[in-house]
């Protein structure tokens, strides 16, 4: 054991957070976890696999509910496409068990095929989750880091993780100056990373320096006077601490115009299920015109007039303007309007019309939640 992994699980053995998904070797409970803290800070995630382990408790049960169940359930964590990857990814695993369960010899009776299925069926997720690295990583969704950790922290098995804090330890420790998104810098990483694990007790290991880094080695104002890795750290020796580890700068992000529009119908309102490929695949929204700049109120009307139904006149009032949200890859302006048409319109024939009653039965965008919420 190197002196680095010897001080870490020190540290670790003293400074251990009790957490829910860390009382188990469930790989079920596990999985959850991990892609619920995927982009999502603890403090943030915890209730969420919480309600998530209620409701859903099984993989099972998780495959047998609604899609739009589950995004209700995963709205406000964002990222979107990390809950539907969930719930295919367990959809598939139960496919697979169903199809082995039917591999029965024909030799066997049909009470005796009854009966292993029914045994499979209240087994524990754990017997129905996929068993080598390999399998879990070709489920949906789950990256090498995901099946590391699942591997590592379920079956005890010898892969290292390799998350923001463990690129953050590893940088300022060696003093890399690689950057972490990088290609070469993301292998140069994970080759360090396995090679610093503790074999004998990987799982400890992998949770030690993912909590060393969210606990000490922080990305803001880190506790290096008190870090017992202080004295061998290559950036606080150098005092270059403030800028490990290195990322390569991105492009520009693309600033995008969208004006949503709160359409009142009598008691009604309109909604439509986003289907594109995107981070809000399967979300709901309001309806949108998107623009290249922020429109006003009549370029905003002279857009929709296709979209409302003829001899109609709709009355258009600006409720907030200028939300900004920041996504990973672009910057959106929002623009809320609210739009009164009769309780008869036929307007919006692409949209779902629902009660106004029912918009806290869907799950939206965090953009668009928190306009409702302070609309309401």
């Amino acid at each position: 054991m190197s002196t680095f992994s010897n001080f870490i699980l020190i540290w670790y053995s003293i400074h251990k957070r009790d957490l829910p998904w860390r009382n188990t070797t469930d790989p079920y409970r596990i999985w959850i976890s991990e892609i619920i803290l995927q982009q999502t800070r603890v403090s943030q995630g915890y209730d969420y696999f919480l309600r998530f382990m209620e409701r859903f408790p099984t993989v099972q049960a998780l495959a047998e509910a609604p899609e739009d169940e589950v995004m209700r359930l995963w709205q406000g964590l964002g990222y979107y496409s990390r809950a539907s990857n969930l719930h295919a990814a367990a959809k598939s695993i139960c496919n697979k068990q169903s199809a082995s369960d039917h591999h029965v010899t024909d030799d066997q009776s049909k009470r005796e095929k009854g009966e292993l299925v029914l045994q499979t069926l209240k087994e524990e997720d754990g017997s129905l989750f996929p068993k080598t690295f390999e399998e879990v990583r070709a489920l949906k969704g789950v990256g090498d880091y995901t099946a590391a950790a699942i591997c590592s922290f379920a079956y005890n098995m010898p892969y290292a993780v390799v998350d923001g804090n463990v690129y953050r330890v590893l940088a300022r420790y060696f003093g890399i100056h690689e950057p972490i998104n990088t290609t070469q810098g993301k292998k140069l990483f994970a080759t360090l990373a396995q090679d610093q694990l503790d074999a004998s007790c990987p799982a400890d290991y992998n949770q030690a320096i993912m909590d060393f880094g969210a606990l000490v080695c922080t990305p803001l104002s880190p506790s290096c006077t008190s870090c017992p890795l202080g004295e061998s750290c290559e950036a606080l020796r150098s005092g270059q601490v403030d800028v490990l580890p290195q990322k390569q700068k991105k492009l520009t992000l693309k600033i995008r115009y969208f004006h949503y529009l709160l359409v009142k119908a009598g008691d009604t309102t309109f909604i439509r299920k986003r289907t594109e490929r995107d981070i809000w695949q399967n979300l709901y929204e309001l309806p949108l015109v998107e623009s290249n700049h922020q429109l006003s109120i009549p370029e905003l009307l002279q857009a929709i007039k296709p979209m409302i139904a003829e001899g109609e006149e709709p009355q258009l009032t600006l409720i907030r303007r200028g939300v900004k949200h920041v996504l990973t890859h672009r910057i959106i302006m929002a623009d809320f309007y609210e739009l009164t048409l009769p309780a008869s319109t036929c307007s919006f024939a692409t949209c779902q019309q629902i009660k106004m009653e029912q918009l806290d039965d869907y799950a939206f965008p965090r953009l668009i939640t928190l306009f409702l919420d302070k609309s309401s």
